[in-house]
């Protein structure tokens, strides 16, 4: 692994305009890192990746690489790109395992985090790291959020969430399991209590429905409640997925290690939503794909579709007498998911778009003063290093926001 790592980062152009690091969505210094790497001092880089990305580990194994930095990657034109996931998850992995935040002076100032998937853990370091009180409340009884109970062990090892946790509580961060905010406990509790600030990051976790007959029976199933604990659902020998983002295949890739010996996954398009990388290791593990049709019915023995035609200009309609039964013994429904209502029903003067989603300002403000989200519940259910990146400014704002509140009482 080491002798590998090494000759890819030989193969770095050190390009002076680096289109690497302007493909990735937190503008990573790739060749910066690459070079220190190189220079063989590797806990320079890895402080250089922590310090721009503190889940700069987790990106290196689930980020779209091939969309991102290594898509952008000049010896990607006519070659090979260099593999940056590898050198960065090396790098990464040698500092982490050492990290020491050392001594932290606490400024007396009480913030409260719900939520504790990528954006919570990110502002919880951050303004940890500055010297505010943290608690963080999740609703599990683990952290990691999506990236605990949404993406698969095969992905994602669950051992470096939990390597998390002991540095989250290392800077004196406290962790309440088992928490559900807006039910024994509210928002206006946490003021109470002496919270200067709250941070919203809830996720995404009620399942879009079809809303087509069938859905209520007892073979099927939503994406998000399967992942979260694949073990205690008996699938059987066929599975039909209907959708194709990437949520579907790590679905598809979970039920074929889970005793599944055929998966097939449905579309509308022919251009799945998935990730290119996520659907080719679909493909190798044995997946199946039918795309241009739609569902009508779920039944006992698997689901009825219609074929859809496309006019030529990406509009698609059923054609009528084209139902086929495409049997299964579980179905799976996969069409992405929404914003959960328990803390926006109990707190007074937060707004909410169409979709359920809180509604806040460029930095993460909410229309509650001291509130303030970010994250899938925010935009939807988006990338772990598109959350990181907004969650760096959101905690940049909230620290200005309480200092503003200290300079009002000195």
């Amino acid at each position: 692994m080491g002798f590998d790592v090494i000759q890819e980062a030989k193969r770095c152009l050190n390009c002076k305009k680096p289109m690497c690091r302007t493909g990735c969505p937190i503008n990573t210094p790739i060749p910066d890192m690459i070079h220190m790497f190189l220079e063989r001092n590797i806990t320079g880089a890895g402080e250089m990746l922590f310090e721009n990305n503190p889940l700069s580990i987790i990106c290196s194994l689930i980020c779209d690489h091939g969309n991102q930095c290594e898509g952008h990657c000049v010896l990607n034109r006519k070659g090979e790109p260099v593999r940056i996931s590898s050198i960065e998850n090396y790098v990464s992995s040698h500092y982490f395992d050492k990290l020491n935040f050392g001594e932290v002076k606490k400024n007396g100032m009480r913030v409260g985090i719900i939520g504790s998937g990528p954006a919570g853990i990110t502002i919880a370091m951050v303004l940890a790291r500055r010297g505010y009180d943290i608690t963080i409340f999740e609703s599990r009884e683990r952290i990691g959020g999506v990236l605990r109970y949404g993406i698969p062990e095969f992905r994602l090892p669950k051992s470096i969430l939990d390597k998390y946790k002991e540095k989250l509580m290392s800077l004196g961060i406290k962790i309440r399991p088992n928490t559900v905010i807006g039910s024994t406990i509210t928002i206006d509790d946490m003021f109470r209590d002496g919270y200067s600030a709250i941070f919203i990051g809830t996720g995404v976790w009620k399942p879009n429905s079809l809303h087509i007959k069938g859905e209520t029976l007892g073979n099927v199933h939503f994406a998000i409640n399967y992942l979260a604990n694949p073990d205690v659902y008996e699938l059987g020998k066929r599975v039909n997925i209907i959708g194709a983002g990437n949520s579907a295949m790590d679905v598809a890739r979970t039920a074929l290690r889970h005793g599944a010996e055929t998966v097939t996954v449905f579309s509308r398009n022919d251009h799945l939503a998935a990730s290119d990388h996520e659907v080719e290791y679909a493909r190798f593990d044995g997946v199946d794909f039918v795309v241009h049709v739609e569902p009508v019915e779920i039944v006992d023995e698997g689901v009825i579709f219609v074929d859809l035609w496309c006019d030529g200009h990406g509009h698609l309609s059923p054609i009528e007498g084209t139902e086929k039964l495409y049997p299964a013994d579980s179905t799976i429904i996969a069409i992405s998911q929404g914003a959960q209502d328990r803390i926006v029903s109990t707190t007074t003067g937060l707004d909410v778009n169409q979709k359920g989603l809180l509604v806040t300002n460029t930095f993460g403000e909410t229309t509650r003063e001291g509130i303030f989200a970010g994250g899938d519940v925010v935009r939807g259910a988006k990338t772990v290093v598109e959350a990181v990146n907004y969650s760096k400014q959101v905690a940049d704002a909230m620290d200005h926001y309480m200092q503003g509140l200290k300079a009002k009482e000195e």
